[in-house]
C-alpha cells in the first residue's frame, strides 16, 4: 500500500508537503534561512567567478541563478529529486552546465573535480550520519584549496542546553513535516573541521524566513503579494504557514541563519 508520504511531491496535499516544498508551491522562490542577502555574502566569500562549481540539492534553481550570475567556469547540479525542475533546467541550459541525478552523499563525481561546492538549506534537513556523509563527499569532490560553502539553520547560543535543542527540533519537525536537525554554529564548525576542512568565514543573519520585511526583500513586492494571495485562497496551506511562522517566532531567540565557507587544505592530497 502506498502511503501519502510516498506520493510524488506534486501529488501531495498542502497538509502533507514538507514545509519548503509547500512554500515553493505558494510561489516562494527564496527558501533559505538567512534570505537572499546572506546567500549573496556566502557566494562572494566562496569566490565563484571562474571556478568549477558543484551545487548539492539545487531544488528549483534559485541559487543556481545566483551562481550563474557570478560567472563560474562550469556548473554541475546534483539532486536526487529535482533534476526535472523546469526553472532549474533553464538555468543549467543557459550556463552550459549539467545535472546529475544522485544523492548528495554519493554524487558519482570525480574526486578533486571542483573548486567550489555549494549547499544551501539542505544539511539541516539531514540526520547526523547523513550530514557527515555529505560533508565527506564535498571534501572528496573538492580540489586542494577548494571551498565548501553552506547556508544553514543554526541554534544559539553555542552553550544552548540539550533539552532546549531537542524541544526546538521536535516542534520544528511538526511544523515543517521534515525531521530538521539544526546545529549551533560551534557544532556546524566542528562538523566541517572533523571532515578535514579549515573554516575561513562564518557569517550570520536573523532567521526571518516568513517575516513580511524579509519576504518582500527576497521576492519583491509583487512576488510577496502573489504569495499572500495564494496563502489566503488555500486554507490548508494557510494553516500550515501560520503554524510554521508561530514556531519560528516562538524560538526566535534561539534561531539564526549561518553561512560558512571552509576550505580543503592546500597541501591535502586526494
Amino acid at each position: 500500500m502506498t502511503g501519502k508520504n510516498d506520493l510524488p511531491l506534486a501529488q501531495r496535499s498542502d497538509a502533507d508537503l514538507p514545509g519548503h516544498w509547500l512554500l515553493a508551491r505558494l510561489g516562494k522562490r527564496v527558501l533559505r534561512p538567512g534570505g537572499l542577502e546572506l546567500t549573496t555574502r556566502l557566494l562572494a566569500a566562496a569566490r565563484i567567478s571562474g571556478a568549477d562549481v558543484v551545487e548539492l540539492g539545487p531544488g528549483l534553481g534559485r541559487t543556481a541563478t545566483d551562481i550563474a550570475a557570478c560567472g563560474p567556469r562550469s556548473y554541475v547540479g546534483v539532486d536526487d529529486s529535482s533534476t526535472t525542475s523546469g526553472p532549474l533546467q533553464k538555468v543549467v541550459a543557459d550556463t552550459g552546465g549539467r545535472l546529475v541525478a544522485a544523492d548528495a552523499a554519493s554524487t558519482g563525481l570525480e574526486a578533486g573535480s571542483a573548486d567550489v561546492v555549494v549547499g544551501e538549506a539542505m544539511l539541516t534537513m539531514q540526520g547526523d550520519k547523513a550530514k557527515q556523509a555529505i560533508v565527506d563527499e564535498a571534501f572528496r569532490v573538492l580540489r586542494p584549496g577548494g571551498r565548501y560553502a553552506i547556508h544553514e539553520l543554526g541554534l544559539m547560543p553555542d552553550q544552548l542546553a540539550d533539552d532546549i535543542k531537542d524541544d526546538i527540533r521536535r516542534q520544528m519537525a511538526r511544523a515543517i513535516k521534515v525531521n530538521a536537525r539544526p546545529l549551533t554554529v560551534a557544532e556546524w564548525t566542528e562538523l566541517l573541521t572533523g571532515a578535514g576542512f579549515e573554516v575561513v568565514t562564518v557569517e550570520r543573519a536573523p532567521m526571518a524566513l516568513l517575516e513580511p520585511r524579509r519576504v518582500i526583500a527576497d521576492e519583491g513586492l509583487l512576488g510577496a503579494l502573489r504569495i499572500v494571495g495564494n496563502v489566503l485562497t488555500h486554507p490548508a496551506a494557510r494553516k500550515r504557514v501560520l503554524h510554521m511562522r508561530k514556531t519560528f517566532a516562538r524560538y526566535r531567540d534561539h534561531l539564526t541563519a549561518v553561512a560558512i565557507v571552509a576550505t580543503v587544505p592546500a597541501a591535502e592530497s586526494k
